[in-house]
């Protein structure tokens, strides 16, 4: 795997959160459900594929493998953590709006 580059790193984060603000104003106007479960999906695919990959470099780091250096292992488990911290969180506020539909009256 290439050196790592935090530029990189940053752009990810910045496009995600563009989609995440389109997708929250397409929400307002009544898009259709379907982008959203699609979103979500993707979402977590790339979580699941991020910890994938840094479970693979810490395992052929630990294995002597010597084109994967430790600083590159540490950025990929630093990844992989922060993603799935994010999304256990974008899960945390699902559920909290859930809850705060179920118990609006009508």
């Amino acid at each position: 795997m290439s050196d790592i580059d935090i530029n990189q790193v940053l752009t990810q984060l910045r496009s995600m959160a563009s989609v995440a603000q389109g997708q929250a104003a397409a929400g307002a106007t009544g898009a259709e459900g379907g982008d959203f479960s699609n979103m979500l999906k993707s979402a977590i695919d790339k979580v699941s594929e991020t910890q994938q990959q840094a479970g693979d470099l810490a395992t052929s780091f630990e294995k002597g493998d010597a084109q994967v250096d430790l600083t590159e292992v540490m950025v990929a488990l630093q990844k992989a953590k922060i993603s799935f911290q994010a999304m256990v969180e974008v899960r945390n506020k699902l559920v909290t709006a859930y809850q705060d539909v179920m118990n609006m009256s009508i």
